[in-house]
């Protein structure tokens, strides 16, 4: 797919031309001839494909993060008993249709059911695709009188499907009837335009979103494959149109369940002005079971993170607890013990360090710890010693003899 044909640069091209069909994929992928009919994958969740994301794909199999994200798989149609069609239960906490109020203070709306590509993990995967329609101005009208109703409401989230899939005007439409209500603060709204779809950030859309702020957008990278030249400008029109950017990633076994990926996707994330916000373990939906990772690998991952990163730079990982139980966030343990006047903490590197709780919690005088690297725990957690120090560090390695004491400081 070397060869741009006129219209490419063109959204609208983009959406009117998208691969939504398994002979489209064949005729466009012909080394996917003569592999598994995905005839009844794509008919039971639908298929869509923009011609530019599917240019980003380096090698047409499950090799390759692009391809396994947007293309369906026969292992769609195979689910353990513990996958639901709605995990998060949403449906349970929609007061009007198309509205999910879940948290006291904030409120989703599912502006459409329309993405440009069909992301193959979708935790929406009942609904995406399914219909292409786009809220109506009855159904938001109703949206807004219940928001009326409950000034607790300050946050919505607009999402879908893809709300900027639909035109300028319909997602100003939108925009300006929540910003009537006047409990509302923040409008976020919640896209992966900017990773599939990059030509439809244009300065028309940008001009309109300055009109409603604040607006905050978090976008959904998964690979540093997806940030692309077309995808950081379509970024840079963004921020520069005074929109925050967040990014929220899913872990996927095979496409980003590593490390050292998220790690260079994380940096590259920052590097364009797009913070990290989420990284979530990935949904109890039906059709997404070879995408699931062990939690445990996703602490794994968070745990390399840390010290690596600036705090910056470190997404929150996250589980959707299903029952509509909400986002639980997963850290690696970094207390270790408590004791009435300390708290045992571990740093990245492993080193231990008692941490001493306010002069009051002491029955006695304070005693000085001893520098040395203790025994064990419990004596730091007594107050005995100030820490544990592993014998080799590249922190430690790195100390000069003249940096030992306060008196260096001198020297700026």
């Amino acid at each position: 797919m070397t060869c741009r044909p006129k219209g490419w640069d063109d959204w609208r091209w983009q959406m009117a031309n998208r691969i939504r069909t398994p002979q489209q994929l064949a005729n466009t992928f012909p080394r996917l001839a003569g592999g598994p009919d995905l005839t009844s994958v794509a008919a039971k969740y639908p298929m869509a494909i923009t011609p530019y994301y599917a240019s980003l794909m380096r090698r047409a199999d499950s090799s390759d993060p692009i391809f396994q994200m947007c293309v369906p798989r026969v292992q769609e149609l195979t689910d353990p008993p513990f996958l639901m069609a709605d995990p998060l239960e949403e449906c349970h906490d929609m007061p009007v249709p198309g509205m999910v109020h879940r948290y006291p203070d904030r409120a989703l709306v599912i502006a459409t059911t329309m993405c440009s590509t069909y992301c193959r993990h979708c935790t929406r995967k009942r609904i995406a695709g399914t219909r292409e329609t786009s809220i109506t101005k009855r159904r938001l009208e109703q949206i807004a009188n219940y928001l009326t109703e409950h000034p607790q409401i300050s946050d919505v989230i607009v999402s879908g499907g893809d709300p900027l899939t639909m035109s300028t005007e319909h997602v100003e439409m939108v925009l300006s009837r929540l910003r009537q209500v006047p409990s509302v603060q923040i409008i976020r709204i919640g896209t992966r335009v900017p990773v599939v779809l990059p030509m439809r950030i244009t300065d028309e859309l940008c001009q309109m979103l300055r009109k409603y702020h604040p607006i905050w957008i978090n976008t959904h990278f998964n690979h540093p494959q997806e940030l692309t030249p077309e995808s950081i400008a379509a970024c840079n029109r963004l921020s520069d149109a005074g929109v925050p950017l967040g990014n929220q990633s899913v872990l996927l076994r095979g496409v980003n369940d590593s490390p050292q990926i998220i790690e260079k996707l994380c940096r590259a994330l920052v590097r364009n002005r797009i913070r990290p916000y989420y990284l979530y373990q990935c949904d109890l939906v039906r059709g997404v079971e070879h995408f699931r990772t062990p939690v445990s690998r996703g602490m794994e991952i968070m745990e390399y993170l840390r010290g690596r990163l600036s705090g910056l730079a470190i997404p929150t990982f996250v589980v959707d607890a299903p029952h509509g139980g909400g986002k639980i966030p997963v850290l690696p343990t970094y207390v270790v013990s408590q004791s009435p006047t300390h708290t045992v903490l571990r740093n990245y590197e492993g080193m231990l360090i008692a941490y001493p709780e306010p002069q009051q919690r002491f029955d006695g005088a304070c005693r000085t710890p001893q520098e040395e690297s203790a025994p064990g725990v419990w004596e730091l957690a007594a107050g005995q010693y100030s820490r544990i120090q592993p014998e080799k560090t590249i922190r430690h390695a790195r100390r000069q003899p003249c940096c030992t004491s306060d008196e260096s400081v001198g020297d700026f």
